[in-house]
């Protein structure tokens, strides 16, 4: 016990036992050192749990190696952070023990753990103080080989809450490259200034308007602070001006409720409301009010840190309108208003140039005119592939791009400068249904900064009762993330990705306590290389004594069982989770600029979307991931062209197109392909089905010729390995120089990997086994050249040939011997 007196004080502070450390509100009076070791071996000796008896000791052991390592000049970051969670997990321990009925309420309240909810409130005490000791012991592990001199880590880079900044296409702290973090939810009514939940283990990114009112807590914006008048509630007005200008932050525009005044003016008000935004998005004094909002907000607010993140206009916007969708919960979303009928109306005259005739043609219909069409919302599933199923998805997308853009142009009134995104769930791209409402590419572009929630997951959903495609040979779910990142970073390249509500950790029908730390740190590589630059994590509730927040507990007026439901299974209870996903951070920050040079590599192959086939085909996005998932592992990133990129973007970007089953596309989007192929472009299409209808399902007069580009018709003949093969072909100078051989036992590669060339002529690679098995790497050289490989991790040098086990993660720096 001597060493302990060479010991900081800081550190020795940390290691009070928790029964005396003071959780309510005010800060803990900082004890002599003498006192702390009498503490700490009280506790010790106290204790009649055996878990916690360990983890104290191997606290104590990690204390003494920080200060070894601090007398060596040797960054300890990683392991502060570990401490922080070590010791505030086992405070939780303590209070889930105390308060067990509570925490089986919690399990309760989510269906997939109600039948067990009395077996997990008794484990879940002891579950958190063995993750403790896991972590504590990996930790201890680590520093040792630092102080040995095994291994050498980069010291982390911290990030400057205060004084971060949005770059031109990333977040820049001390003049370089930062990627934020932080959880979407905290802690309910704690101030910016309460450090233990504001720090650098769980974030410090302000949420504007912390105490607005315990559901809004952290949405400073909503549809209350407009009087019927004309005048501002001052009061709610205040969770606006009053917001702090200490850190970095971001504010949300709240869009659920409604005063009273504008539904007793308005009484279609509600009327084709969604989920999450509950109110008709083409009600004139709906839009009225909001306009006049986001003019104000942004005015009072275009100077502050907490805009340096920007505005996220929307909180998941979707409003799917086919039959028997689930989320039609009110009974406002199964219909549609008469001031969106009249718009569709308006938009139908407009696309049919005047002529009720070739509507009435194509619809089957007898209108008179197009002020007397009428349509059923929510619309059947069975109509999917016809006009009127696609003229209303097709306007049904329109709409919301013209309500965003509305809002958008309002709020730029107020502030010109201000950063906007859209909390898009990127299953609107990836995945098949089509009725939503969000058109993915087209907000992508409106907003300044790229925004969405994607979710991830390591086992199959809870609700599903078999395991899931992917689980045969994949280590997580990585299908949503990566394809709508690299659809979203392909249509704006150089945008800040802000993913405010990352449900990687868990999420509605999805979590497992016991997650591999692993897949956490699998999960968030990937999603930077794909893009990421911020992200909010699902959720933190834990109030600094280790209950849940008033929200869960009900002490504000108010209780949400949904989030009473979320805490259950959670990073909540997961010791060794919560820490992973902060040291994953770290170490991302640690080797900021390279992760900035992998995802700038350049994407060779691009393949063709169309969302004129994804709105009429009822598995076109499925059929397109079986091509996206044959050149996912091929050593760059996936493109995408649409009409759109292929106008607006210099076609060097890329090497060739390719066209896979999409039969429909406009005459626009023939055009443009055709454009391409005319100034040299190379295009390759698997079949003469690809590219032969109209939206309507009418055959186009004209198909592609070869211009000036070369045209590669496969006609069918291909199945997706040659048109794999033929596409590597076309972009074999675009190839990188750096070789890589996987062997897992298996015909499916799993392994992702990324390659740049760096300044001194030496390549960066970046290697994540998401497959199931463990596989067996070989790097080289074109030309066969002899390389040596260091990890960047350790610093220490690793031969050419080794192996990867599943979700693991691999930095190297290749260079010619």
């Amino acid at each position: 016990m001597m060493m302990l007196k060479k010991i900081s004080r800081a550190v020795l502070i940390g290691l009070l036992p928790f029964s005396l450390i003071a959780c309510g509100d005010d800060a803990t009076k900082p004890q002599t050192p003498k006192q702390n070791l009498v503490d700490v071996q009280a506790s010790i000796i106290a204790s009649q749990n055996p878990l916690v008896v360990s983890a104290l000791k191997k606290l104590e052991t990690l204390a003494a190696q920080m200060q070894q390592a601090q007398e060596k000049g040797i960054d300890i970051t990683r392991e502060e952070t570990l401490m922080w969670f070590a010791k505030e997990f086992l405070k939780y321990a303590d209070w889930d023990e105390n308060n067990r009925d509570a925490v089986a309420y919690m399990f309760e309240a989510y269906s997939p753990y109600r039948a067990k909810k009395d077996q997990l409130a008794d484990e879940i005490p002891d579950f958190q103080r063995t993750k403790v000791n896991e972590i504590l012991d990996a930790g201890i592990a680590e520093l040792s080989q630092v102080l040995t001199g095994e291994i050498k880590r980069r010291p982390v880079k911290k990030v400057d809450w205060q004084n971060t900044v949005a770059g031109d296409n990333m977040f820049v702290s001390d003049g370089k490259p930062i990627f934020l973090y932080d959880y979407f939810s905290k802690s309910v009514g704690r101030p910016l200034s309460d450090e233990r939940v504001y720090n650098d283990h769980l974030g410090a990114i302000y949420h504007g308007g912390e105490n607005l009112y315990p559901v809004d807590h952290d949405r400073a914006i909503n549809s209350f602070l407009l009087n019927e008048d004309g005048s501002w509630n001052e009061e709610l007005m205040k969770e606006v001006t009053g917001i702090s200008d200490e850190n970095i932050g971001f504010l949300i525009y709240w869009n659920m409720g409604l005063p009273e005044w504008i539904e007793k003016q308005e009484p279609e008000a509600r009327k084709g409301r969604s989920l999450f935004t509950g109110y008709d998005i083409d009600n004139p004094l709906v839009r009225d009010v909001w306009g006049k909002i986001a003019q104000k907000t942004g005015e009072l607010t275009k100077d502050k840190k907490v805009s340096r993140m920007g505005y996220i206009l929307s909180n998941e916007p979707h409003w799917y309108s086919e039959k028997n969708h689930w989320s039609h919960q009110f009974k406002e979303m199964n219909s549609i208003s008469s001031y969106t009928l009249n718009k569709f109306r308006v938009w139908l005259d407009k696309k049919y140039a005047g002529d009720v005739k070739q509507l009435n043609k194509n619809w089957g219909s007898q209108f008179a005119s197009f002020d007397k069409v009428e349509i059923e919302i929510p619309i059947d599933r069975a109509t999917r592939g016809t006009p009127i199923w696609y003229d209303w998805n097709r306007y049904h997308m329109d709409r919301s791009i013209d309500w965003f853009t509305y809002l958008q142009g309002e709020l730029r009134k107020g502030n010109p400068d201000a950063h906007t995104s859209l909390k898009i769930m990127p299953n609107m791209f990836s995945e098949d249904t089509r009725s939503h409402g969000i058109d993915v590419e087209a907000l992508t572009e409106l907003t300044s900064m790229i925004g969405d929630d994607a979710q991830t997951r390591e086992k199959r959903k809870l609700n599903f009762k078999k395991d899931e495609e992917w689980q045969s040979h994949y280590a997580w779910y990585w299908e949503e993330l990566a394809t709508s990142y690299d659809f979203m970073e392909s249509v704006a390249p150089n945008k800040i990705h802000f993913n405010s509500e990352s449900h990687f950790l868990s999420a509605s029908w999805w979590r497992e306590l016991d997650t591999s730390v692993d897949y956490v740190h699998s999960v968030y590589w990937l999603a930077t290389l794909q893009g990421m630059d911020a992200n909010l994590a699902w959720f933190w509730a834990r109030d600094p004594d280790g209950s849940p927040e008033d929200r869960l507990e009900g002490e504000m007026n108010f209780f949400d069982p949904a989030l009473a439901g979320s805490f259950a299974g959670s990073n909540n209870q997961q010791p060794h989770i919560a820490n992973a996903y902060t040291q994953v951070m770290h170490d991302l920050n640690s080797f900021s600029e390279e992760v900035i040079a992998l995802r700038e590599q350049r994407r060779p192959i691009r393949l063709f979307h169309s969302e004129t086939s994804a709105i009429n085909k009822p598995k076109h996005m499925s059929a397109q991931f079986k091509l996206y998932e044959k050149v996912f592992f091929d050593g760059f990133p996936v493109g995408y062209a649409t009409e759109k990129i292929i106008k607006k973007q210099d076609h060097s970007l890329w090497d060739s197109i390719v066209v896979y089953q999409t039969e429909f596309v406009t005459q626009a989007e023939l055009a443009a392909l055709q454009t391409y192929l005319d100034q040299g472009g190379t295009v390759i299409v698997d079949s003469a089905a690809s590219l032969s209808k109209d939206e309507y399902g009418n055959k186009h007069k004209q198909s592609l010729s070869q211009g000036k580009g070369q045209l590669i018709n496969l006609n069918g003949e291909a199945d997706l390995d040659e048109i794999r093969q033929v596409a590597l072909k076309a972009s074999a100078a675009g190839l990188p120089e750096v070789t890589l051989k996987e062997e897992n036992g298996t015909q499916h590669k799993g392994c992702n990997w990324r390659v740049v060339k760096q300044a001194d002529g030496s390549y960066l690679v970046s290697i994540l086994n998401l497959g199931k098995h463990d596989a067996d790497l070989t790097l080289g050289l074109m030309g066969n050249k002899a390389i040596q490989v260091t990890d960047l991790f350790t610093q220490n040098e690793l031969n050419p040939q080794f192996s990867l086990k599943p979700s693991g993660v691999k930095l190297l720096k290749v260079a010619v011997k």
